[in-house]
């Protein structure tokens, strides 16, 4: 029995689309994260539950089988990222908590052949928004090593606030590392973060007339990879 109102639910913006993760994905996140497995790597947790390069598709299955459980108990909402249709990464809203706090955090990951091109940021309020207008959050955040300038453009692109270090909260590529905590609460964005966004490639496009680019990074907030972890982001930001 599902417990969270509003999910499973798909969204979409233009070619920018999340679905639910399903267990036929396996195959295709085993694929792309063995193909992306040096553009991940400075921002992946260290933990078994994750491989990077396998050739098994156990592994990948107990992931989505276990985050899919988190979903059914209301304290994850795990995404893939499709754009034109076609798998190119993931997206959670996880650790979930109800009762007076309403709050959750936001991690992502994607394919490096697909940056550069407004996914994720997209898809970031894609979801945000529902997070808070359906399902009835009220705080979101993602934390990110002070090192990935290119994730944290994603979020202060988006109006997050930065609320201070978070000292060796997660053990990355080898050791323990600090992350920058952002946070977006609902009071916000009361017209909604995808309205927000909309405006700022609009302003984009006609600053650079036509030509907008947004440069994003892998991962953000490594805790939730898989969506997480974030998921996500030294990975320079791409064209």
């Amino acid at each position: 029995m599902n417990l969270m109102r509003g999910w499973p639910k798909s969204l979409e913006e233009g070619p920018v689309g999340l679905r639910p993760l399903r267990l036929r994905d396996a195959s295709a996140l085993r694929e792309t994260r063995a193909r992306n497995v040096e553009w991940l790597r400075p921002w992946e947790p260290t933990h078994p539950e994750m491989p990077m390069p396998t050739t098994s598709i156990a592994p990948y299955l107990a992931m989505v089988s276990a985050i899919r459980r988190e979903a059914r108990h209301g304290i994850a909402m795990p995404w893939a990222v499709t754009y034109h249709g076609r798998f190119a990464g993931q997206l959670t809203v996880g650790a979930i908590t109800w009762g007076s706090a309403r709050s959750a955090q936001v991690g992502y990951w994607v394919d490096s052949a697909c940056a550069g091109r407004g996914v994720i940021p997209t898809a970031v309020a894609l979801a945000i928004d529902h997070a808070f207008f359906t399902v009835g959050l009220h705080r979101i955040e993602a934390n990110i090593r002070p090192e990935n300038q290119a994730s944290r453009k994603v979020v202060q692109k988006l109006g997050f606030s930065e609320e201070g270090i978070r000292r060796r909260q997660l053990h990355i590529d080898g050791a323990w590392r600090d992350h920058i905590c952002y946070a977006l609460t609902v009071e916000d964005v009361p017209e909604g973060l995808l309205t927000r966004w909309r405006r700022r490639v609009a302003r984009s496009e006609n600053a650079r007339d036509g030509g907008y680019q947004w440069h994003e990074s892998v991962v953000s907030n490594e805790r939730y990879p898989t969506g997480g972890s974030g998921s996500p982001h030294t990975q320079p930001e791409r064209p």
